[in-house]
């Protein structure tokens, strides 16, 4: 297939890029390479890409639309795919930058489904969050809980693109998948997230900001079950659906906090912190429906995921 990968040179997006370029597809890719974190680290992952064949890069700004324009050329038709990636992300940076989530993640995904519509594409998967959940009781969550109480803008742009993609298949018979990731890990993964920074700090010799005094709880999803979980959405394509991809197993974050001590052979000093605005106390996936209806069975533990992160951040920083 012809496949429109949006956030190409991102972690999850470099990562499917990558499994769908080696199984013979022909992917677009788009992004803008922006400065939420440094670029050097997206650039690095697309010289990767560069290096096959069956890979084209797009670079623009989902805002843009006419570069947007210029990647679906290369796609139209029914069989063609777009994998919406690109997003601004951040629970505790749309805090501060509520304007970008805004226009990024609402106004980019209006393009994409506007020119999903004129190109005739054949099926969009994108990228949702656990987020939409906000802080609920019920665990695990399912995908038929209510999700009109999100804590953080990041949370409410997520259930946005959700409502923007059932609206468009309702009204154009676009076909739509969308996947609530849960905390996604691993190698050449973001510098912001939780694993890049507790092991930066313990390799650093700083403390470690320990958020909720340690009590908080996550379904930690390894990458390689989050990118087949996204390539068997691609193959289903199914009408409009609602997918869970998480662990299947909630872990304490002391208990994860203590596996990357072990990994390092180190242990860190802790900050114990108070919670932040727009977290959750508790992330937990019931992922019985996409089980059921992709295929979907996440197999690493973060007590083999985690050793495959520090592998590769020790050859990346040259530790």
């Amino acid at each position: 297939m012809k496949i429109l990968v949006t956030g190409s040179a991102g972690f999850i997006g470099f990562h499917t890029s990558k499994a769908l370029l080696e199984r013979g597809d022909e992917v677009i890719g788009f992004d803008n390479f922006n400065d939420y974190y440094d670029p050097k680290l997206k650039e690095r992952r697309n010289e990767m890409l560069e290096k096959y064949d069956n890979f084209t890069l797009v670079k623009g700004d989902l805002k843009d639309k006419a570069k947007l324009e210029e990647a679906f050329a290369k796609i139209a038709g029914d069989e063609s795919r777009v994998v919406h990636l690109a997003a601004q992300a951040g629970v505790r940076h749309s805090i501060n930058h509520p304007e970008l989530f805004i226009s990024d993640n609402i106004g980019g995904t209006q393009n994409i489904l506007d020119l999903c519509k004129q190109n005739e594409v054949g099926g969009l998967i994108y990228a949702s969050s656990s987020s939409v959940y906000g802080d609920a009781k019920e665990s695990p969550f399912h995908e038929e809980l209510n999700t009109d109480h999100q804590v953080s803008l990041y949370g409410m742009s997520k259930k946005a693109n959700e409502l923007q993609a059932s609206v468009y298949h309702n009204l154009f018979g676009l076909h739509s998948t969308g996947l609530r990731f849960f905390t996604v890990y691993g190698p050449w993964g973001r510098p912001d997230m939780a694993l890049y920074l507790f092991t930066n700090w313990i390799v650093q010799g700083k403390p470690l900001q320990v958020f909720g005094h340690g009590k908080m709880r996550r379904d930690f999803t390894y990458i390689d079950d989050i990118v087949a979980g996204i390539v068997a959405a691609i193959d289903k394509n199914y009408p409009c659906e609602i997918f869970n991809l998480g662990g299947d197993k909630t872990e304490e974050l002391m208990d994860y906090i203590g596996t990357i001590e072990k990994c390092l052979g180190k242990e860190g000093q802790k900050d114990m912190l108070p919670m932040q605005p727009g977290d959750v106390v508790q992330t937990s996936a019931n992922v019985d429906k996409a089980r059921k209806m992709l295929g979907y069975d996440p197999k690493t533990h973060i007590d083999e995921g985690i050793p495959k992160f520090i592998e590769w951040y020790k050859e990346y920083h040259n530790v």
